[in-house]
């Protein structure tokens, strides 16, 4: 049986903060500030390359014994991720690309204590309705959009928009919690 002194999350996310708040797991944050280095273009393999590579360089600076989470989270339509929207214009083409459709989010995790390294990734589609142009004007003026991936945090604003989701919650916010703790009780057993 696996056991470690501590967690550590290699991220600075709030929302992940909030999440492994909520369920009541006991961290500390240390945010991954190396490069990143992405060799693929497939939203799934970016995610679990980009949290793995957080993890690996935050355990280089934990104690031995110390538990790390690296997790990174994109938003991707047709394959294709979508960033942060760099203006209005990016934003608003971003936004409406949604309409009537259904995007995945997928966030890569990557457990590591001390030589064991475990990463997965967890997809949730995500539907939107028929959003106007005029509601994308009005949400894109809370200006919720330009500091997430995708353009959008499910739990706020523009959760009147979605008309649906298959699969986990919390992977969209950021950090898929359920399968998280299932495999670090794997580590564990």
């Amino acid at each position: 049986m696996m056991k470690y002194n501590k967690v550590v999350l290699a991220s600075a996310s709030p929302r992940r903060k909030e999440i492994l708040t909520q369920v009541g797991v006991e961290f500390e944050i240390i945010p991954a500030c190396g490069d990143e280095v992405i060799t693929s273009d497939l939203p799934m393999d970016v995610v679990k390359e980009l949290s793995c590579q957080k993890a690996m360089e935050v355990k280089e600076k934990c104690e031995p014994n110390t538990l790390v989470i690296g997790a990174d989270t994109v938003v991707a339509l047709d394959n294709k991720i979508l960033g942060k929207p760099k203006d209005y214009e990016d934003a608003f083409n971003m936004i409406s690309s949604y309409r009537n459709r259904c995007h995945s989010v997928y966030t890569g995790v990557t457990i590591v204590l001390d030589e064991v390294v475990k990463s997965f990734v967890e997809e949730t589609k995500v539907y939107v309705g028929d959003i106007t142009d005029k509601e994308i004007d009005e949400y894109i003026s809370t200006n919720d959009c330009f500091d997430k991936a995708g353009g959008y945090g499910i739990q706020g604003f523009f959760s009147q928009y979605v008309t649906g989701i298959e699969g986990d919650y919390f992977n969209v916010v950021g950090l898929p919690i359920s399968r998280l703790m299932r495999e670090i009780k794997g580590l564990e057993n």
